[in-house]
């Protein structure tokens, strides 16, 4: 098959999982000899070039900022981007330009914004079978992430966001023929705002390179790991505060990763030198913090899809707190490859805490359930039930 897959931002330009995720999915189906065409937005100028078997289209779509530039950008420029980002004819013009000369047996959208929803439209003026994964909230939340202002989960949206969201939804709803999302939370909150309704959803969870043996832990000092991004809706705050409360002396709180609310963090934590922030690391420099940290925490407090670090920390036998909330609990099974608490409860995430460190035993239980539970998420799997999904479509079409 020739795939297409569109996602707005594709190492190196990296803001979050989802582009790690597609490179992964873009190199993996070329090692099963698709031909496989990424088209992303270009931080410089536009360039095609091969990258691990891959071809890569890096176009700039034109607004009033790029998308790698988008979180640091004032929140005045914000809404002039989104709008212009709605529906962009320039857009249009230049995917429908690549889609006719690679002429793909199916285009897989992923992160859309940048490209505006004109991808959706140009994909079905074509006639190309369409696969859309919804990693975050974008088709109803001009955040994204389903919070107010306030960093709290938004519950009335305002007239503003209520017509954007209206907009966005008549602009792309029944254009995918299939609609995955890695959560059914996902699913079922698109679903319940009115979207895709008729179209065929499916969970399907990321995959994940599973290593072959267990990593050897060392109990003397209890290391908690941290890692995503540094900002508030990730509930950075709540782990750090909990973490304050502890009193032991063997354990350490290692915090990976950069975002906005970085020096906000480093403010709370800075009476305890417990606490290291170790700044944003990627590949084998990530996945060692994840081989020697004893548990991580992922104390979300918005609707988390499903978070690619706790793959990553089970695929290393490290056991995940998280919040209950989202996603989270579709992939951690209480008292078996970690713990959940209540969304933003400090009280009960030092309690779990507590038990953990004082139960070393109990740890290494914890880590034989996350080996076993990840097994399910290889990138075998992954890779096979988006073929079996493909070659459905192309069947049909």
């Amino acid at each position: 098959m020739k795939i297409c897959l569109i996602s707005n931002l594709y190492p190196p330009c990296i803001l979050g999982g989802a582009e790690v995720v597609v490179e992964k999915v873009a190199k993996n189906l070329a090692i099963k000899g698709h031909e496989v065409v990424v088209i992303t937005t270009s931080y410089d100028e536009e360039t095609v070039e091969n990258v691990n078997g891959v071809k890569v289209y890096r176009v700039n779509p034109l607004n009033v900022y790029k998308m790698y530039d988008h979180p640091k950008k004032p929140s005045f420029m914000k809404p002039i981007w989104h709008t212009i980002d709605l529906w962009n004819i320039q857009v249009y013009k230049t995917l429908k330009s690549i889609l006719e000369d690679e002429n793909p047996d199916i285009v897989h959208i992923h992160n859309f914004k940048g490209f505006s929803l004109s991808a959706f439209q140009v994909v079905k003026k074509l006639n190309l079978p369409l696969v859309f994964t919804a990693h975050d909230y974008s088709l109803i939340c001009m955040r994204a992430n389903l919070l107010n202002s306030s960093g709290n989960i938004c519950d009335a949206p305002s007239a503003l966001c209520s017509v954007y969201n209206k907009i966005q939804k008549n602009l792309v709803d029944n254009k995918p023929d299939v609609v995955i999302a890695p959560s059914k939370f996902v699913i079922d909150k698109l679903k319940s705002e009115g979207l895709f309704k008729n179209i065929e959803a499916v969970k399907v969870p990321l995959g994940i390179e599973i290593g072959d043996k267990q990593e050897d832990k060392d109990y003397g000092t209890i290391d908690i790991l941290y890692a995503g991004a540094l900002s508030e809706h990730k509930g950075v705050h709540i782990l750090i505060n909990a973490f304050k409360n502890l009193k032991y002396e063997n354990i350490t709180l290692h915090i990976v990763g950069k975002g906005n609310d970085e020096s906000k963090f480093k403010q709370i934590a800075k009476d305890d030198n417990r606490i290291i922030f170790h700044g944003f690391k990627t590949g084998k420099d990530l996945i060692n913090f994840y081989k020697s940290a004893n548990i991580s925490v992922v104390p979300s407090i918005w609707y988390d899809n499903s978070p690619m670090v706790i793959y990553e920390s089970l695929m290393c036998g490290t056991p995940v707190i998280g919040s209950r909330i989202g996603g989270i609990p579709e992939l951690i099974e209480n008292g078996y490859n970690g713990f959940l608490f209540e969304t933003g409860n400090i009280g009960e995430l030092e309690k779990i805490l507590e038990c953990v460190i004082e139960n070393p035993s109990k740890l290494k239980e914890l880590e034989d359930g996350a080996l076993k539970s990840v097994q399910k998420y290889s990138m075998e799997n992954h890779i096979n039930k988006l073929i079996e999904i493909y070659e459905s479509l192309i069947l049909v079409n």
